[in-house]
């Protein structure tokens, strides 16, 4: 007998259907007419994700769980406190629309337990790994397993917190490797001042992420990767807050966050060439990871032995303890010590494989306040630069800062400054500084306040920080923006002002809608006021500081227009008859800079005298040195006023807003002022006192200035150039 081509096609094909058929086919749905039985499996439509029954390693007991690619990696279990005792489970949709798992006695182990449901509902499992119930007639999600998780947070998960409830959307752990029921470790993200992700064992902490800053978790390394990012969703409203783990799957690959037994948290990545899964990250590689391991007023150092040890002055609260390698207690403060006494403390941050370490003086009187600072020190985690353990010792101390205590600064809990600034609400935002934002602020009492906020994310600004505290917190002057505190919490470093209405300099000066508030007397007052400052800061006060960074934006206005200076993360102070310092760390603004500065490393007294004609010039001209660009003559403003000084043609360098004829005079004085103060050789500049003088008389004869420095671009980027090779690199701001 013989079969046409047709015929034999047809055959094949019959023979392969009946195949499939008997195999079954693999299905990512479950309606009310079907259900699952044991062996069977629900698949996602990719193929990823499985939805079946399976048994722990060591365990008899079957559950109903969603792995990823294969049964070792469970990331939802269904019946996780109800387990099945054998392989008569079903999973199938009840009569009243919920998903259920049966037993052999057809019983109910483990249900959706939705509410108001219709009588048609279809369950699937998606691509995401999330399995939904969805209302057929709708279309509409009335049931997800991502709003109800185990121990694992997936892409595009939520964990949520409600603060008015205390209701929360958290992992938990297994109980064991074997036992999927719920362990003693929960994962949740909480707002304690600002939000942050912890690890719960119980009640108690055993792991923080660090403070979220607007972008990650301080403390989780890998969100800084291209691939992993989160976001933080602030109050709705109705008291939630939610953070959404986001991963870029086409570049990642598959990666999944599971808490596990021991409440470690296991961040993992699919190797699909290997068909395996790679850890990536860990919440604990070390005791001192644990949340208060050595306790109070104790560092932790996982590379030294004994691991937990006492801060200088203190000693182990409960010796017997102790000894036995148990330091949760902590330490206590020595009863031979003085009250008084110094602490030394160190800042450290790490950019790649860089440790920056930052040593400061803290009062003891001040630490041992619970009003101020309670709760700083728990625990304090010695870093290792190499193989030596990191310690700060007096040289340490900045310097020729180290003899300056702060002894009466006022330290706000960072508590009282997150309810001043609405949690640093965006709306409340007025700035940036150069090393964080600058927030408003109302404290309980009325008082508006400044909060200069240091970013965690950047590397610099630690040292700079520490330094304003320490320079300002001895300077008093009406020309000087006051400080009224600081806030050093945790990881996070503050300084608290008081709160300048209108804002700085550079807002008013080379704005065109706002300029014209500033009349010319109105601007020679604030150019008065500054050189005040200045000089404040050379001569009068008993410390002698250098600024550094003297420029428009850091000059603010109170609300009648008087000028502050403020930013001193730059300042250096000079110590007994010292004049002249060099630095291989260039800092500062380009256009402000000496060129002895620039090039050299050197400042002094003159180098900021060279950034007040700067600003004088730019007060006066209402253009930026930073931006000012002459097309035909590739002039900087300093070059531009000086060829048209030489020219005697001074109306073009004034601001047509301020000019006024009977002025002229006064306003020819500025300008020659100024280009005194600019003067390529250090010698040929005056003091801050003699600017004072020749500000203030009319009939002190000035010198003729010559040709400043930087008068062509082209030169002052030449210049800059050679400081970088030279020197080190100059970190504009």
């Amino acid at each position: 007998m013989s079969f046409s081509n047709d015929a034999k096609l047809f055959f094949v094909l019959f023979i392969l259907c009946c195949y499939v058929l008997d195999v079954g086919i693999a299905i990512d749905s479950i309606t009310s007419s079907q259900s699952i039985k044991d062996p069977d499996t629900l698949s996602s439509e990719d193929g990823n994700f499985t939805l079946g029954f399976f048994t722990p390693q060591n365990s008899k007991k079957r559950y109903v769980g969603i792995w990823w690619k294969s049964e070792s990696t469970v990331i939802w279990v269904a019946n996780r406190n109800q387990p099945l005792n054998d392989s008569s489970g079903v999973v199938t949709i009840s009569e009243d629309g919920n998903l259920v798992v049966l037993n052999g006695q057809n019983q109910v182990v483990w249900s959706t337990n939705a509410s108001n449901l219709g009588i048609n509902s279809t369950s699937k499992l998606l691509d995401s790994g999330n399995l939904v119930l969805v209302e057929s007639t709708t279309g509409n999600n009335i049931w997800e397993s991502f709003q109800h998780p185990s121990n694992a947070l997936l892409p595009n998960m939520r964990l949520t917190t409600n603060k008015v409830t205390g209701e929360k959307l958290k992992l938990t752990s297994w109980k064991s490797p074997s036992d999927p029921s719920t362990g003693s470790f929960s994962a949740s993200v909480d707002r304690l001042g600002m939000p942050e992700l912890f690890v719960w064992n119980e009640t108690r902490p055993f792991w923080r992420s660090g403070p979220w800053d607007g972008r990650l978790f301080t403390g989780l390394s890998f969100m800084r990767t291209n691939y992993l990012t989160g976001t933080y969703v602030g109050d709705d409203g109705q008291g939630n807050v939610e953070f959404i783990l986001i991963t870029n799957l086409e570049e990642s690959g598959m990666i999944v966050n599971i808490l596990n037994s021991q409440g470690n948290v296991e961040q993992s990545m699919w190797n699909e060439g290997k068909k395996e899964w790679v850890v990536t990250w860990k919440s604990h590689e070390s005791d001192c990871d644990i949340y208060g391991a050595c306790g109070p007023f104790a560092i932790c150092n996982s590379q030294s032995s004994p691991t937990c040890s006492c801060l200088q002055g203190f000693e182990p609260r409960n010796k017997e303890e102790w000894n036995r390698q148990k330091w949760t207690s902590g330490c206590v403060r020595s009863t031979n010590k003085d009250r008084n006494m110094i602490l030394i403390i160190s800042i450290t941050v790490t950019i790649g494989t860089t440790l920056i370490v930052t040593c400061a003086y803290i009062m003891w009187r001040r630490l041992n306040s619970k009003h101020h600072v309670r709760g700083i020190f728990k625990g304090i985690l010695q870093f290792n630069r190499g193989r030596a353990p990191v310690e700060c010792t007096n040289d340490d101390v900045f310097g020729d800062l180290s003899q300056v205590k702060l002894q009466e600064l006022l330290i706000f809990s960072f508590e009282k400054i997150v309810t001043a600034t609405n949690n640093f609400h965006p709306s409340n935002r007025i700035g940036q500084g150069g090393f964080g934002p600058v927030y408003k602020g109302k404290l309980q009492d009325g008082q508006e306040i400044a909060v200069k906020r240091l970013s965690r994310t950047s590397g610099q600004g630690v040292g700079e920080f520490m330094n304003e505290v320490v320079v300002i917190s001895k300077l008093q002057h009406r020309n000087l923006v006051r400080l009224l505190g600081c806030c050093i919490e945790g990881e996070e470093k503050m300084l608290i002002y008081e709160y300048m209405p209108n804002k700085s300099l550079d807002a008013y000066v080379f704005d065109l809608t706002k300029n014209i508030v500033l009349d010319w007397r109105k601007r020679f007052s604030i150019i008065e006021g500054v050189a005040r400052g200045m000089l404040y800061l050379h001569r009068d006060s008993r410390l002698k500081i250098i600024h550094r960074d003297l420029k428009a934006s850091n000059i603010l206005l109170d609300e009648e227009l008087n000028p502050k200076i403020s930013d001193f993360g730059m300042a250096r102070i000079f110590g007994g008859n010292e004049d002249q310092a060099n630095t291989r760390r260039v800092v500062g603004t380009y256009g402000y800079m000496s060129p002895e500065y620039a090039m050299q490393g050197l400042f002094s007294e003159k180098s900021d005298v060279f950034s007040f004609g700067v600003l004088l010039l730019e007060i006066v001209s209402g253009r930026r040195n930073s931006s000012f660009y002459d097309s035909e003559n590739f002039l900087t403003l300093l070059g531009f006023v000086w060829m048209r000084w030489m020219e005697n043609n001074i109306l073009s360098i004034i601001d047509p807003r301020i000019y006024d004829p009977s002025l002229h005079k006064d306003i020819l004085r500025c300008i020659h002022i100024g280009l005194l103060c600019v003067q390529e050789f250090v010698a040929e500049r005056p003091t801050m006192a003699t600017v004072i003088s020749m500000l203030q008389s009319e009939i002190m004869n000035l010198p003729p200035p010559t040709k400043p420095a930087f008068t062509l671009r082209h030169n002052m980027l030449r210049s800059m150039s050679f400081a970088i090779v030279s020197i080190s690199s100059i970190q504009g701001r």
